[in-house]
């Protein structure tokens, strides 16, 4: 089940316009050498979430696939590719530490868009 912060998160992400999903996903490649693909990999969800998530942001950008691609050839599959990782990270924003949260959210929070605060870590 995801959270409500995730979802919020997705509608506003898959409303962007082609311009700024094409920049979200162009900062996350920049971004995957510097800790992006470690962070990533620790922000896996649970199998049911994660399937609810790729079911949402498929349902989002599916009638915008043309238009996005119409922008840049493979831009509607980028997109998927960056909302997913930022809302996988938003997701499990609990588990991952602060440096692997941010790197996995910059992007959109670059774009203006109102990213969930990472919890902070509860006291030693």
């Amino acid at each position: 089940m995801l959270d409500t912060e995730t979802t919020r998160f997705v509608d506003a992400a898959t409303a962007l316009p082609a311009a700024d999903l094409e920049a979200a996903f162009e900062r996350q490649v920049d971004l995957w050498t510097e800790g992006g693909k470690e962070a990533s990999d620790a922000a896996g969800p649970s199998a049911s979430a994660n399937s609810e998530l790729d079911r949402r942001i498929r349902e989002a950008l599916h009638p915008r696939a043309d238009a996005l691609d119409e922008r840049l050839f493979g831009l509607h599959s980028d997109a998927r590719a960056a909302i997913s990782t930022a809302a996988r990270a938003i997701q499990t924003r609990h588990r991952l530490s602060p440096e692997q949260y941010t790197v996995l959210v910059t992007p959109f929070v670059e774009l203006g868009l109102d990213i969930p605060v990472r919890a902070p870590d509860p006291p030693a």
